[in-house]
């Protein structure tokens, strides 16, 4: 005999046979006690608190309790499917208790499952605007019929402070949106799925996971100039990590072993200030992700999850722990792309928002950061101060081109201030003729640049240049600013075995080139690579000559970074020599349609003119960098304006609006494809043929996609491709 069920429901599982029942009342509790823990860390837990014990009021509804107790199976005879918005009550009430704060919990609120939603109407498709959405309150009224209890409904707390103000008005919300979203989730796992909430990980301490760096550092071997180098980077980054929480850069040329720098700084900086749980390495290429999260799985083992669109760890590298953890970040160290952090940052749907709340009180490595888009620079160095002056984190901006994205006043006429990162400081020291010194004695290449940069080369020029380097050197690189000019250069050169390399390849097929080329590499065998920007950072390939079409001053150094890499031409007097780093004019300058490398390419030439060589020292990065950021506008960006609310009393901000404007990388216009490469991809393409679309299937299938124009597209479909 099935035990009845004593009060309102949640939710409803029958299992070996035999109903289980979450009360209305113990599933509010259990989330609300879940939320304000995740929202503590920026102390906002008693309205996190509030929030969980809302969220589903809606559920006390007479037609809810018919709709779960019909659909469930529990009671068939209740007879009731249509929807019942469960969310809107909560939203509701939470107006009607707070007459200045209620709206930040009923976007919370309203939103835990359908997204955050506009207030106002701006035209984006999705969710109906909340100023329309809450003109009806009959919701309310429903579940008031239900007697909810009193003591959830008469639950208080003190008006909150919002940090950051305006400013961080929208920020405030979505990490608590995140941290109820999480509670919702988990909470309702353990009742419905127990088994899987189980499996979620245990999370080693921070002292152990340092340890374990510890460990791995002293086999290192300061055996030559490069290594001793890398020796210094590392100690002053051990030493500095005690400096107070805040801004960092570290400025280290390529192969100067930032990679693992940066995480020893991390682990020593989050051990010495113990609110720091976690570090978030940030990444802007996937190329560059899979070797950096192996790096670290190799010392931290399941301690690092790696959380990117092509990745499919399989069983060798995603246990069903590191799987879940992938969800809301739920991990010690986290490698990520730029793109999955920022966007998320700006999301509005549930999915995405889910793992924010864990971002509070991390060690954030922004890795190659150059590479940000200036017209999205305004709302991420916004969101960047937020989260370090109100949410504990640490930022450590990493690259061997360090991008002017300090704070500067305006000065002069026509100079506007720019409102950048505050009040951060260099890890290798305070003295930058420190720095100079470290750039100068890890110079491994020269550069020979054009005579005229107004003067294109032909292809057909190019490639004979290139094979006379290619015959005296026997390996070689060249890095193009696109696909099409990859495969224009790559067509005149093939008669030497020349290798292609470039986006148009999916994931699958860009790492098996790679692998292929690093072991002609160290075999010292014959290699031509021509290749787009793919290759450029991050990547540890190693050639004594480098060919780079003209780009902006930070590609050319990154090309410029798999020349000589590890030091290891020799001159006749036994000392280092230099690798050889060649500057070309393409035949054509980059689309006016790709507005970042057509910037940045003019703007190199301009700091060519003003600089010459020197444009390629540090002096000419913070120059090149100021130019290109000239014209980012803080006052009047777009999504800095649909986020921030007249006044706090208001509060009317528009996330879903924000989120449409919000894009790291513009892919309008571009589509996904699945490219048969390899035998593995067919087996999966008959299972999507067969049974649709599943997660754990699409997630495989990302290691066979490529983005597209939507036209190449069609067109491939009209000729039967």
């Amino acid at each position: 005999m099935n035990q009845m069920p004593t009060g309102p429901l949640a939710h409803v599982s029958l299992t070996d046979g035999e109903w289980r029942f979450h009360y209305v009342g113990e599933h509010l509790y259990g989330v609300a006690n879940q939320a304000s823990l995740f929202a503590a860390h920026w102390r906002a837990g008693e309205w996190a608190h509030l929030a969980g014990l809302w969220h589903d009021l809606g559920k006390y509804s007479p037609r809810f309790q018919q709709r779960i107790r019909s659909k469930s199976g529990f009671d068939p005879e209740a007879n009731l499917d249509a929807h019942v918005d469960h969310a809107k009550a909560g939203a509701l009430w939470a107006l009607q208790r707070f007459a200045r704060s209620g709206h930040s919990l009923a976007y919370v609120i309203a939103g835990h499952h359908t997204g955050l939603a506009d207030w106002t109407a701006t035209g984006t498709p999705g969710a109906m605007p909340l100023s329309q959405r809450f003109q009806a309150t009959h919701e309310l009224a429903e579940c008031m019929a239900g007697t909810p209890d009193s003591t959830i409904l008469s639950a208080s707390a003190p008006e909150p402070e919002i940090p950051g103000g305006r400013e961080g008005y929208a920020l405030w919300v979505r990490m608590m949106f995140s941290a109820l979203v999480d509670a919702d989730f988990l909470d309702t796992e353990t009742f419905m799925n127990p088994a899987q909430a189980t499996m979620r990980p245990q999370l080693a301490s921070i002292d152990a996971l340092k340890a374990r760096l510890d460990a791995h550092l002293e086999a290192f071997v300061a055996d030559s100039e490069l290594n001793r180098e890398r020796a210094n980077i590392l100690a002053a980054c051990r030493k500095r990590a005690a400096l107070a929480p805040g801004v960092f850069t570290l400025s280290v040329p390529t192969g100067g072993g930032k990679t693992l720098a940066s995480m020893a700084f991390a682990l020593e900086h989050a051990t010495a200030h113990k609110k720091h749980r976690r570090v978030i390495v940030a990444i802007p290429y996937t190329s560059i992700i899979e070797q950096t999260a192996d790096t670290y799985r190799n010392i931290f083992g399941d301690a690092v999850i790696e959380h990117h669109s092509q990745f499919d760890g399989g069983d060798s590298k995603e246990s069903n722990a590191s799987r879940l953890a992938t969800e809301n970040w739920d991990a010690r160290i986290v490698v990520t792309t730029t793109v999955q952090l920022f966007e998320s940052l700006f999301a509005v749907k549930t999915s995405r928002c889910r793992k924010l709340h864990n971002i509070a009180g991390s060690v954030i490595i922004l890795d190659e950061a150059q590479t940000l888009p200036p017209g999205m620079l305004a709302p991420i160095l916004q969101v960047l101060n937020l989260l370090v002056d109100h949410y504990g984190v640490t930022l450590v901006i990493c690259t061997a081109t360090q991008p002017a994205l300090n704070e500067r006043p305006g000065k002069g006429v026509g100079h506007k201030p720019f409102s950048g990162l505050r009040n951060a400081r260099e890890i290798i020291s305070d003295d930058s003729s420190e720095v100079d010194r470290l750039y100068q004695s890890l110079t491994r290449v020269r550069y020979e640049l054009p005579k005229d940069f107004s003067q294109p080369r032909t292809w057909e020029d190019l490639a004979n240049q290139i094979e006379l380097d290619w015959r005296a050197s026997q390996q070689l690189l060249v890095i193009v600013n696109s696909r099409a000019d990859c495969v224009a250069l790559w067509e005149k050169l093939r008669f030497l075995s020349a290798i292609h390399l470039s986006a148009a390849m999916c994931g699958e097929h860009k790492s098996a080139v790679v692998k292929r080329v690093k072991g002609l590499l160290s075999s010292k065998q014959p290699v031509l690579l021509v290749s787009t920007q793919v290759v450029e950072a991050g990547v540890d390939l190693d050639f004594p000559v480098v060919y780079r079409a003209l780009a902006g001053i930070d590609s050319i150094v990154q090309a410029a970074g798999r020349c000589n890499r590890e030091g290891r031409l020799l001159d006749l007097a036994d000392q280092a020599a230099l690798g050889k780093v060649v500057v070309f004019v393409p035949p054509k300058a980059p689309s006016a349609q790709v507005a970042t490398l057509r910037d940045a390419y003019q703007t190199a030439i301009g700091t060519f003119s003003g600089l010459g060589e020197k444009a390629l020292a540090r002096e000419g990065f913070q120059y090149y960098f100021e130019q290109m950021y000239r014209g980012v506008d803080f006052k009047r960006h777009a999504v800095i304006a649909a986020l921030t609310p007249g006044s706090l009393s208001s509060a009317e901000v528009n996330f879903r609006h924000a989120a449409t404007l919000f894009k790291v990388i513009d892919e309008a216009g571009q589509v996904p494809v699945i490219v048969r490469y390899g035998e593995a991809v067919d087996e999966l393409i008959a299972i999507l043929e067969a049974k649709g679309p599943e997660r754990w299937l699409m997630r495989k299938l990302q290691r066979y996609t490529v983005s597209s124009v939507d036209s190449n597209t069609k067109a491939w479909l009209q000729a039967g491709d």
